[in-house]
C-alpha cells in the first residue's frame, strides 16, 4: 500500500474482529509513530498499551458516562441519529492505546518552541497520524475515542498529573474498512471541498488552480 492509498482509505474504526494484534506488528506501528517530526526534536510523546479487559472496562465506563452527557446536546432526528452511532470500540478492540504529551520534556527552552508553546501538542498529533497511516498499511483499524474524561483515564493508567492525555485509541483488525467515513455515510457531515479550505497569498483569497474561471 502506498502513502496516498493509506491516506485515502484510512478510517475511524469502531467495529473490530477478535483476532489479536501481534506484538511485532504493534511495534512497527509504534515505531512509525515514534519517527514523527517534532519541533526541536522534542519527541514529547509516550504510549501506554492497554490490553487488560478489566482496565478497558473502567475506561469504557468513563466513555459511557460522557457519551450520555454528550447526547443531551442533540434533539429530535439529530438525537436519534447520534444514538444510533457506535462511537467506541474499547471493549472489542484487542489493543487500546493512550497517547500522551510530556510538556516538560527537553526542559524549558526547546528549540523552535519559544513563540508557539503548543507545538509539543501538535508534534504529538503528528505521531498519532503516523501511527494511523502505518496501522492502515498493516491492515489494522484505529478508532480515536474522544468522549472520555481525561483525568479519569489518567488516574486509571497512572499517568503523571503534569502529562497531557492527547488521545485514547482503539486498535485491531476491523470487520471492514468502509468506503467512506461513518459520519459522511450517515449524513451527519459531508467532506468540505478542497477549494474552500485552501487560500492563495492571503486569507479568503481563492487559488485559481483550484477555482478556475
Amino acid at each position: 500500500m502506498d502513502l496516498y492509498e493509506a491516506i485515502y482509505s484510512r478510517r475511524d474504526v469502531r467495529h473490530f474482529r477478535s483476532d489479536p494484534v501481534p506484538d511485532s506488528v504493534l511495534i512497527r506501528v509504534l515505531d512509525a509513530a515514534h519517527h514523527a517530526g517534532s519541533v526541536g526534536f522534542m519527541q514529547p510523546w509516550n504510549f501506554v498499551v492497554v490490553r487488560a479487559p478489566e482496565l478497558k472496562k473502567l475506561v469504557f465506563d468513563s466513555f459511557a458516562r460522557e457519551n450520555a452527557r454528550a447526547a443531551e446536546n442533540y434533539a429530535g432526528d439529530r438525537r436519534s441519529l447520534y444514538d444510533s452511532f457506535k462511537l467506541a470500540g474499547i471493549m472489542e478492540a484487542p489493543v487500546n492505546l493512550a497517547v500522551t504529551c510530556d510538556r516538560s520534556r527537553r526542559g524549558p527552552a526547546v528549540l523552535g518552541r519559544g513563540t508557539m508553546a503548543e507545538t509539543d501538542l501538535f508534534s504529538t498529533c503528528c505521531a498519532i497520524q503516523n501511527l494511523w497511516l502505518a496501522a492502515r498499511a498493516e491492515g489494522i483499524g484505529v478508532g480515536w475515542v474522544s468522549i472520555l474524561d481525561p483525568e479519569t483515564v489518567k488516574r486509571l493508567l497512572e499517568i503523571p498529573p503534569a502529562v497531557v492525555l492527547v488521545a485514547y485509541l482503539c486498535l485491531g483488525y476491523p470487520i471492514q474498512f468502509e468506503e467512506r467515513p461513518m459520519l459522511e455515510q450517515a449524513g451527519w457531515e459531508s467532506r468540505t471541498p478542497l477549494d474552500q479550505v485552501v487560500f492563495a497569498e492571503r486569507w479568503n483569497h481563492r487559488w485559481s488552480a483550484l477555482s478556475p474561471e
